[in-house]
């Protein structure tokens, strides 16, 4: 008997567990070159509409502070705990989003997306709570269905979860991108839960097809209505639209050309004097192009890779199937969002307001985004290191 307990105490001592320190590195450098961007990019506006230069910095400074005070509390609670809160939180996402349209919904550069915070100058974005929300529920849903996510009855549920979300955000904030993320965030969950891939070949040749179908009937239609179909035509042919639709992409194209290999030096961009609309938040990718050249450009693209390779050790070491999948989630979120805000910088796809992960402007995105990241750490630190 006393033999027992002693090995039982050795495996105790012998068990470590894990904390993913290069994840944390990658994170905060990626926040502290993002400080250094806006208020590179912002500067000139700030100083010009506000009289502070360092406006849209101190702003975003207090929401990367709160959002990583946020993200150490996550990191420290079991990541089952808020398992129990997946149901609550879907629909909690479902009424912030129709909030907007009430008397706290607050309207800014002609969209209503956002819920003003009471006794505060923040404002809150819905689709950034809806985001999160969505892969605590997803991961919650992958586990209870086990195997029958793989079946077409099972796969059809899941692809259903978000729908009503997805139209929500498309409808009541016109927020087409976030609506876009949230389907590709669900998509991608489905896609690593299901051993049948053949189902998502088909969805994919299914909607290259149909893209490709709306493209030819734009092009070849005598009159185009609506702006969605505007912006098609303006990607298509940006200097065809060079003073409405297409401006902003010109901008930003002349921008990242100038740039050259080396760039011209931080803080010497040129677009961001009022020339490119929204440098600091949509578009700042592509002052860092300007100013850091493709060397810049690639390291950052770089960073994102190994944050995102991280996250794939993690997920793939995760001790049980509801922390593997809350990994994939986070993984597919920034991995989606970090290809269409470069994607739409480099007008490879219609623009459309996406932000860049941790570098662009924006309160709620940082906050709800390091909270993910918390969630991430959490599930690392359950990781066993047996000696």
């Amino acid at each position: 008997m006393a033999v027992q307990k002693s090995r039982k105490h050795r495996r105790k001592e012998q068990t470590e567990y894990f904390f993913d320190y290069s994840l944390l590195f990658i994170v905060l450098f990626l926040l502290g070159f993002g400080l250094i961007m806006i208020y590179s990019a912002s500067s000139y506006e700030a100083l010009q509409e506000f009289g502070d230069e360092a406006h849209y910095l101190k702003r975003q400074l207090v929401a990367n502070i709160l959002g990583l005070a946020t993200m150490m509390v996550v990191a420290n609670i079991p990541y089952h705990f808020w398992e129990r809160f997946a149901t609550l939180g879907y629909v909690v996402s479902m009424v912030l989003i129709f909030m907007v349209l009430t008397p706290m919904g607050i309207e800014s550069h002609g969209a209503r997306r956002w819920i003003g915070i009471p006794g505060t100058s923040f404002n809150l974005q819905p689709a950034e709570v809806a985001k999160l929300c969505m892969i605590l529920f997803l991961a919650s849903m992958v586990c209870k269905m086990g195997k029958s996510v793989g079946t077409m009855k099972g796969f059809l549920f899941m692809l259903a979860i978000p729908m009503p979300v997805v139209i929500a955000i498309k409808v009541v904030t016109e927020n087409l991108s976030s609506a876009l993320i949230i389907l590709g965030i669900a998509l991608f969950m489905v896609f690593v839960a299901s051993p049948d891939y053949k189902k998502f070949i088909l969805m994919g040749l299914a909607g290259a097809a149909a893209v490709a179908l709306l493209i030819f009937v734009l092009v070849n239609a005598e009159s185009v209505e609506g702006f969605r179909s505007e912006r098609i035509l303006a990607w298509l042919d940006p200097e065809s639209a060079s003073q409405d639709k297409g401006f902003q992409t010109l901008q930003a194209l002349y921008a990242i050309g100038s740039g050259g290999v080396l760039g011209k030096g931080l803080g010497q961009s040129m677009q961001k004097l009022e020339f490119l609309p929204e440098a600091q938040n949509d578009m700042i990718f592509s002052i860092i192009c300007e100013e850091l050249g493709l060397f810049g450009a690639i390291a950052i693209i770089l960073m994102f890779t190994m944050l995102l390779w991280r996250m794939m050790i993690i997920a793939n070491n995760a001790p049980d199937l509801f922390g593997a999948m809350l990994v994939v989630g986070v993984m597919g979120h920034i991995a989606i969002q970090v290809i269409l805000n470069i994607a739409v910088v480099t007008n490879t796809v219609p623009n459309t307001g996406i932000s860049l992960p941790f570098i662009s402007y924006g309160g709620s995105s940082v906050i709800f985004l390091l909270i993910e990241i918390g969630l991430v750490l959490n599930v690392a630190r359950r990781i066993e290191l047996k000696k």
